[in-house]
């Protein structure tokens, strides 16, 4: 099948150029359903994209969607600021009893604007209100979004726009791995932190994502974690984790620092944290640290009723138990054995990742926008990450059936295959 191109389309005529994902896959899409999606023509596709990250347990599921259209049909509040809601109030109920209480979090629950980059704002904000200072470490290969602040924090080039944008504020220092697998870059944190002619000022927070989804599949290790958890605390900074990707059972896990056994001061959730794909962002804070003034940090939509209703379903329906963390570390094991055997049989790849946040490393954009688009005609969508787009992504849903995750995988696999042999030694 080869891709329809939509010229003369409204989607031409009206929709700025900065659109992305429809350049490798511009099927117009119409239904969606678990782990697949339709078009227009009645097509099926098998997505491992899944919303980026944001839908996690898939499209439409039946109990969330029952919930909403209830909620809906009687009148439930749609909008309400930051005002007391009942759905707002069963929300955080079953978060604080299903999420905070079993894993001994104390922290408080900051509503903030839709996305996660609003949720970063909202953190590098508080952090340097509480400390006084204005320096942030982030790390290479780091995303957090593209509002200026969290953009600071944002190391790929092509998001900064520099440097007609002025983005202060940050200091940049090598993630885990970066420098090579014999190098650990938390030895120069420490050193750095500790030398006061560094030229490194004193930080008010350091932000990291466990697993860097758009920068490439980068895992941080356990010990590095710690270590960063450490010097953070050492130093008087904060630590942020980011875990709007990562988070909500990506990992295997509902936060993804939760292997390392690290508690951090502040985490920033977005994507799946509603279960539905609807927007909710936010940021959980130390109480010691909720040193806000009434409004200071506010917007608009900072609290998504219809999100609320859908977050409390996903919540009881997956994580009241331990029986869907166990299913992830599964069928986490089949993804990592699949792409470990196709690592085997075409030269040069590499595994990326962990849990179902994995991928592999083709080597270069080119040939993985290659693959892309071998995968869409054969009704797979699936895109890609890293500096140069070289890491093809597998995000499918965690609730994909083994069937269709087999499935989905050998289509993958056969399009890797298929342009390695294509293309001359």
């Amino acid at each position: 099948m080869q891709l329809t191109t939509l010229k003369n389309d409204v989607f031409d005529r009206r929709e700025s150029s900065v659109r992305s994902y429809c350049r490798s896959f511009d099927a117009v899409l119409a239904t969606a359903r678990g782990s697949v999606v339709r078009d227009t023509s009645g097509r099926e596709y098998i997505d491992f994209l899944a919303g980026a990250g944001a839908l996690n347990y898939g499209h439409n599921d039946p109990d969330m969607k029952a919930a909403l259209l209830d909620y809906v049909l009687n009148d439930g509040i749609t909008h309400g600021l930051d005002l007391f809601t009942e759905a707002k109030r069963s929300f955080l109920g079953s978060f604080e009893r299903l999420i905070l209480g079993p894993r001994e979090m104390d922290h408080l629950v900051q509503f903030t604007g839709p996305t996660g980059a609003n949720a970063v704002e909202a953190a590098l904000k508080l952090a340097r209100k509480v400390t006084g200072r204005t320096n942030v470490i982030a790390f290479t290969n780091g995303f957090h979004g593209v509002s200026l602040g969290a953009l600071a924090a944002t190391a790929n080039s092509s998001k900064r726009m520099g440097p007609e944008i002025p983005l202060p504020g940050v200091s940049r220092l090598p993630f885990d791995g970066y420098l090579g697998d014999d190098v650990d870059t938390t030895d120069l944190l420490g050193r750095m932190l500790a030398d006061p002619s560094s030229g490194l000022d004193a930080p008010a927070a350091i932000l990291l994502e466990t697993v860097q989804g758009e920068g490439g599949l980068n895992v941080a290790s356990a010990r590095w974690l710690q270590r960063v958890a450490s010097l953070a605390a050492q130093h008087g900074a904060l630590l942020i984790v980011d875990d709007v990707q990562a988070g909500c059972g990506r990992t295997g896990t509902f936060f993804s620092f939760e292997a390392a056994g690290i508690t951090p001061d502040l985490v920033v959730l977005s994507k799946s944290l509603s279960g539905f794909g609807l927007p909710m962002s936010v940021l959980l804070v130390r109480p010691h640290l909720d040193q806000w003034e009434p409004g200071e940090h506010n917007g608009t939509f900072r609290g998504n009723a219809h999100a609320f209703v859908t977050a409390r379903v996903a919540l009881h329906k997956f994580w009241s138990d331990v029986d869907f963390a166990e299913d992830i570390v599964r069928r986490s094991v089949l993804v990592t054995d699949r792409l470990t055997e196709l690592t085997e049989r075409v030269p040069g790849l590499r595994r990326k990742g962990r849990g179902m946040m994995q991928g592999l490393d083709v080597g270069d954009g080119a040939c993985a926008a290659e693959i892309i688009r071998r995968c869409a005609r054969n009704g797979l969508i699936i895109e890609s990450s890293g500096a140069e787009n070289e890491v093809v992504k597998v995000l499918a849903p965690l609730t994909t059936p083994d069937h269709l995750l087999r499935k989905g995988l050998d289509v993958l696999a056969d399009a890797t295959v298929g342009l390695a042999m294509a293309v001359p030694a």
